[in-house]
């Protein structure tokens, strides 16, 4: 009989999520797509996503132009195949449009529509879409962006065309659980307070503060939506870029979503690379999922966080309870603009730094005889 972690999903009793940090397929990934975006950008050092394409060929090789959809995505796609996930979710750190109404913030994101057919080629179920780059080109950018994910059959939440649909939970049917998706965006994260939708104007599920107030907001959000038995996972866009240090007002946040709204996974993201992971009362908080597709090949100046190393977050839950059964993660590396297997000596420094975060909450990170990471 083969392990439960090889069942295909249909013979699972658990319910296997694959979760992952920030995709931002915008700019240099954009452009080596089949149907790129103009170039131009409005960056203080750069005026063209060509030259972030160029840096990264600079430091890793050529890049093929006009590549097809799956691309991206490389070895991922086949540990997807592998592990068989109920659901995938993303944070999609990326606008879908080809709206030149630009955000005056310094660095903007975009793919065009036609691109965004990388995220059906990873068969996509929900991208949560409460952060800091989604309306990097206006209202009308997030607009395009809500209708491309529609044409593409891919769920969104977070951001909406009103302060209802921005609130809405994804909700999925899966074969053994209903699971329901939260997407919030806290102001620690960057995202601008002019973003938050209203009654009337298109925006994001704004956050403004992570202490007790915010806590009892997401909680009454999820309580007014969630059934008896329904798997609940919320997806928070918070904090810094760079560094390991876990806020207090972020564990007393995600604690108090466990205990008053019985959430299963808080769903952490904005950190660059891979931060902390806690389990508090049988639930699952990812503080910092890192990012899992960028265009930052080749750009000095953190190259200690290792942020070309990606996790695929593998969390399989108890349908009954809401509890995590197992944690698996595998190790990726971004290389030219493409997921790939990292050395074996890049696996052991992952698992070592993430080991050494882990413990501060009392969780170990080990490595088994597949080159996965797991959570004990």
């Amino acid at each position: 009989m083969p392990e439960e972690g090889h069942l295909p999903a249909a013979h699972r009793k658990s319910v296997r999520l694959f979760l992952c940090g920030d995709v931002m397929c915008g700019r240099g990934i954009d452009q080596v797509l089949a149907h790129p975006c103009s170039p131009e950008i409005y960056e203080h050092y750069l005026r063209s996503a060509e030259s972030y394409v160029q840096l990264a060929e600079q430091a890793n090789g050529p890049i093929p132009r006009r590549a097809g959809s799956s691309y991206v995505w490389g070895a991922a796609l086949d540990q997807l195949e592998r592990m068989q996930p109920d659901a995938r979710i993303i944070n999609l750190e990326t606008a879908v449009t080809r709206s030149n109404d630009r955000a005056s913030k310094g660095i903007n994101y975009r793919m065009s529509p036609e691109n965004a057919e990388c995220l059906a080629a990873a068969k996509i179920d929900c991208c949560v879409l409460a952060n800091n780059h989604v309306l990097d080109w206006g209202r009308a950018g997030l607009l395009e962006t809500l209708t491309s994910l529609q044409k593409l059959n891919v769920k969104a939440t977070g951001a909406g065309r009103n302060d209802r649909e921005a609130r809405a939970p994804t909700v999925l049917n899966l074969a053994n659980a209903r699971l329901l998706i939260f997407s919030f965006g806290s102001t620690s994260s960057g995202v601008p307070l002019e973003w938050a939708a209203t009654s009337d104007a298109p925006g994001i599920n704004l956050l403004p503060d992570l202490c007790g107030a915010g806590a009892l907001e997401v909680a009454d959000q999820v309580m007014a939506q969630r059934r008896p038995g329904d798997l609940v996972v919320v997806s928070i866009h918070w904090g810094s870029n760079w560094g390991y240090h876990i806020p207090d007002q972020q564990e007393i946040l995600a604690r108090a979503l466990i205990d008053k709204a019985g959430v299963s996974i808080v769903h952490g993201h904005s950190s660059h690379h891979p931060r902390a992971i806690e389990i508090y009362r049988d639930r699952l908080i990812l503080y910092g999922c890192g990012d899992f597709l960028n265009d930052y090949e080749g750009i000095p100046g953190y190259e200690r966080y290792r942020d070309d190393l990606a996790l695929m977050y593998f969390a399989d839950l108890d349908p009954a309870s809401g509890c995590l059964h197992a944690l698996k993660l595998t190790p990726l590396q971004i290389k030219n603009f493409r997921l790939s297997i990292p050395p074996w000596r890049d696996i052991e420094w992952i698992q070592q730094r993430l080991d050494r975060e882990c413990q501060k909450f009392g969780t170990r990170v080990i490595l088994d005889a597949e080159r996965q990471l797991v959570v004990v």
